[in-house]
């Protein structure tokens, strides 16, 4: 799958389970092209069913649906791949478990050494961030983007800039070399929703496309 363009996360406080799909499917529409399902909560049914809903959203959308740190649950419902955190599984087990075709994207924070650890390993995709501040996750640590932007251009993998990221900053991460914007909450926070969620990736999407 081609891993390039705007890439959404959900939240459990911007998209709660009553608005999900309907919120998911209007950035849908505004052209998101990889969609990574991320609930944290313990309530196993709860979210497998509504991965279920949206690993059909996307297929009727053609977006890759990824599924946050839980390889179960990625196998469970059939999604196109699984995105790890530094501490969650080990990639060369997921890989095992999950066969090739199933896209492994992998969290490296500031650190061009992980993600080359993470690509020999088997990841698909590497995620760097954050680089602005992030109310959806304040205590993230900070990445310096010069030094990864330094070093892009020696992975052979897609690279993801995540944390913080508006509208106002697009142009100097894909500058940089990034092939995917990860977004939370400037997709799906309240003034977005009143001034429409597909309007605004459809915004993103306009500056992606002249890189």
């Amino acid at each position: 799958m081609h891993l390039q363009g705007l890439y959404a996360i959900t939240d459990n406080l911007l998209t709660p389970g009553p608005f999900l799909i309907e919120r998911v499917e209007q950035a849908l529409q505004g052209g998101v092209r990889i969609l990574q399902y991320r609930d944290k909560t313990a309530d196993k049914q709860k979210r497998q069913n509504e991965a279920l809903a949206l690993k059909s959203l996307c297929a009727q959308y053609k977006c890759t649906f990824i599924i946050n740190d839980d390889i179960e649950l990625c196998m469970k419902v059939n999604a196109d791949g699984v995105h790890l955190g530094v501490s969650d599984a080990n990639i060369h087990t997921a890989r095992q478990q999950l066969g090739n075709n199933v896209i492994i994207g992998a969290t490296c924070h500031g650190s061009l050494d992980l993600a080359h650890k993470a690509i020999a390993d088997g990841a698909d995709y590497v995620a760097f961030g954050r680089f602005y501040n992030s109310t959806t996750k304040p205590n993230a640590e900070a990445a310096d983007l010069q030094t990864i932007r330094n070093g892009l251009a020696k992975l052979n993998v897609p690279a993801v800039a995540i944390g913080g990221i508006t509208l106002s900053k697009a142009d100097e991460l894909l500058g940089a070399g990034f092939s995917m914007l990860a977004v939370i909450e400037d997709i799906f926070k309240p003034a977005s929703i009143t001034n429409n969620i597909s309007s605004r990736c459809s915004a993103y999407c306009d500056v992606i496309a002249r890189y």
